[in-house]
């Protein structure tokens, strides 16, 4: 979207000119007639995102991943609010003619969400699986959907003051990306031509060949739960009858194997990361108010699900020590209610941190890539387990929430 990213950056979404000009866009929630097609894999997306921009980041690899998981979870065109993304963020350059927009890439914002021009730089998201859900989830209101406890301040204020109902009662019929647009930016003429033109240039070519990465589809459906952040819920399902003692190897089996059945029967439950405290703000005079911006912890970060943390006495304290060999000191506390969590980065290694929150010790097992470990582990700690410690690293995942329910059995 070159006349925005330069001039008043990214605003609050997308916009359309009008039916006539943007004619082949769809409805934005899916229907039997409605659906993504088949073609749209992560990694045909990804190859074409690479095409307009050969110096795509690598924390963005899996971007389309993510549009594909929530926007499916969302029951929403996904690929169109992928096709958006990619118009809005000009594929992730955040330039435009050479300048950057108000919007940096660090912010996570991918619809321009309370961006509104004038070095106004709208909202930040702690990685790039919340900026997408803040993108869709904006959307999804527009639909005419309730999104509660929605991930960005724009979305939560638009729905507070009820700036929608009117302009949603108006519209015939589901609407479609064309009315959606047309009432998030009116005035950009030619926006809804450049959506339609991205989605046919990805239709016509990309769509044709076969996938140059289906190891991302694969993962997308192998996701325990969508990369969301809303609710905060235990990770592990414990069998109804167990026994005297389940070991800690059944546990880990039991939540493996019921994240996976959870994925592929497409019953996800909204499993995401501690809500970034929301502070009160004036109701919306226009679409695009920008809001109070939370930190960057670092982009790949999936929070399957994870515990709200007590802030220490003092300012948080990173742990500093090597994580490494920290197994052999990791010990159940006795007399202690506790919990079981899990979070990514993508990587096959894997660290317990402990922290504490609401009365609980809470083991959080987060994949890590190897040779980063410290660094996903500290970035972790200080976003969502303020004053915790890692007390363990393993070669994999499953050893890790083996280990994590032998120190908390009740899950």
């Amino acid at each position: 979207m070159n006349y925005r990213l330069g001039a008043v950056a990214l605003l609050s979404c997308v916009a359309v000119a009008s039916v006539a000009e943007a004619a082949g866009l769809p409805a934005v929630k899916v229907g039997d007639r409605n659906q993504v097609p088949a073609c749209a894999t992560p990694g045909r997306l990804m190859a074409y995102l690479r095409d307009r921009n050969p110096k795509l980041e690598q924390r963005f690899n899996t971007i389309a991943s993510d549009y594909l998981r929530v926007g499916t979870d969302l029951k929403i065109r996904w690929d169109y609010a992928f096709f958006q993304m990619v118009v809005d963020t000009s594929a992730l350059s955040f330039k435009a003619d050479g300048r950057s927009g108000d919007v940096k890439a660090e912010q996570n914002n991918f619809a321009g969400l309370g961006a509104v021009g004038n070095g106004a730089r709208g909202e930040s998201f702690p990685d790039v699986p919340t900026g997408v859900t803040a993108h869709l989830q904006h959307l999804l209101i527009y639909a005419g959907e309730k999104v509660p406890d929605a991930v960005a301040e724009r979305t939560r204020k638009v729905q507070e003051w009820g700036v929608l109902t009117s302009w949603q009662k108006s519209i015939k019929g589901p609407i479609t990306f064309a009315d959606l647009a047309r009432k998030w930016a009116p005035g950009a003429g030619d926006y809804g031509s450049s959506i339609e033109g991205a989605a046919r240039k990805f239709y016509d070519d990309h769509c044709t060949k076969p996938d140059p990465n289906p190891d991302l589809l694969a993962a997308s459906q192998r996701t325990a739960q969508p990369r969301t952040a809303a609710v905060v819920a235990p990770a592990a399902a414990v069998a109804e009858e167990p026994a005297d003692r389940v070991s800690g190897a059944d546990l880990a089996r039991n939540a493996i194997a019921a994240a996976r059945a959870e994925a592929t029967s497409g019953k996800r439950q909204g499993l995401g990361a501690v809500k970034i405290a929301k502070e009160a703000s004036a109701p919306p005079a226009a679409e695009g108010q920008p809001a109070t911006a939370s930190s960057n912890v670092g982009g790949g970060l999936t929070i399957l699900n994870a515990p709200k943390t007590e802030a220490p006495e003092k300012s948080a304290v990173v742990q500093q020590a090597s994580v490494a060999g920290l197994a052999k000191q990791a010990a159940p506390i006795p007399g202690v209610k506790c919990r079981v969590w899990q979070a990514s980065y993508g990587g096959q290694r894997a660290i317990i941190i402990r922290s504490k929150s609401e009365g609980f010790i809470n083991y959080t097992v987060l994949d890590v890539n190897e040779g980063a470990e410290k660094r996903e582990a500290e970035a972790y700690i200080q976003a969502y387990a303020k004053g915790g410690e890692p007390v363990g690293e393993y070669n994999n995942q499953v050893q890790a929430l083996d280990k994590a329910f032998d120190l908390c059995p009740e899950g």
